[in-house]
């Protein structure tokens, strides 16, 4: 029974992801920019902020000590977001809801065009070990997400000045607590800064859309061929 049981849920998310990718499809047969796109999520989902500019630069290192350089995601989208591990508050919520959408990305095409990055804000207390068991304690998938800290020779606060760049604030008091925002950032294929989501009360597939339109090269001119959302969808089985 309980075979039985994952089973299911497996074939219920997996239902999930192909609706999460026609409804992509749909914005997508509908707008034939990424302006035309930002015009709607504008209309639709009131936490979507356009961004156009490049991204922050960075150079961090992963549990393992791997050196992860910005330039070295390019060709994928990146969701980027920032927290700290000692966080009780929203910060594994947060996670959770970068779980979430990384599972409806994962069942489609899209999984190996997108990766996933958690940015620690606390290096001193995110030790390695820490790290390594953040991921599975919230449902990310190390498969195509990444928890990145400051390398050694990085001052304390390297993290928190780079979320800074990103426009919001981590605040360090005295008992190591930090007050800050929420918010998710979606970088292209290019290095270049298209979006974010703010808070946690955005919609998953609204997120999912936008990284729907990066993976598919939407900003085509007008005068190339469109192949149609259904045409796609029919290539995908």
């Amino acid at each position: 029974m309980p075979v039985r049981i994952q089973e299911w849920m497996h074939f219920l998310r997996c239902l999930i992801s192909v609706a999460a990718l026609i409804v992509g499809f749909v914005h997508g047969a509908q707008a034939h920019s990424l302006e035309e796109l930002d015009a709607m999520l504008q209309s639709d989902e009131k936490y979507f902020q356009q961004i156009d500019k490049p991204a922050p630069d960075f150079t961090l290192r992963t549990a393992d000590g791997h050196m992860v350089r910005l330039a070295d995601l390019r060709g994928k989208v990146v969701i980027l977001h920032f927290i700290y591990t000692s966080c009780t508050d929203v910060c594994p919520l947060h996670a959770e809801k970068i779980a979430e959408i990384q599972k409806m990305v994962n069942g489609t095409p899209m999984k190996d065009q997108v990766t996933f990055v958690s940015i620690t804000t606390d290096p001193t207390r995110d030790t390695p070990d820490v790290m390594r068991k953040y991921g599975p304690t919230h449902g990310l998938d190390p498969v195509n997400w990444a928890f990145l800290t400051t390398t050694q020779d990085q001052p304390e606060d390297a993290t928190r000045t780079l979320a800074e760049a990103f426009g919001h604030k981590f605040t360090k008091t005295d008992d190591g607590i930090q007050a800050h925002g929420i918010v998710t950032h979606v970088i292209d294929k290019e290095g270049y800064w298209r979006a974010n989501f703010h808070g946690l009360d955005f919609a998953p597939i609204n997120l999912v859309t936008l990284v729907n339109a990066l993976t598919n090269s939407i900003e085509r001119p007008h005068h190339e061929q469109q192949e149609g959302w259904l045409a796609k969808l029919k290539n995908l089985f």
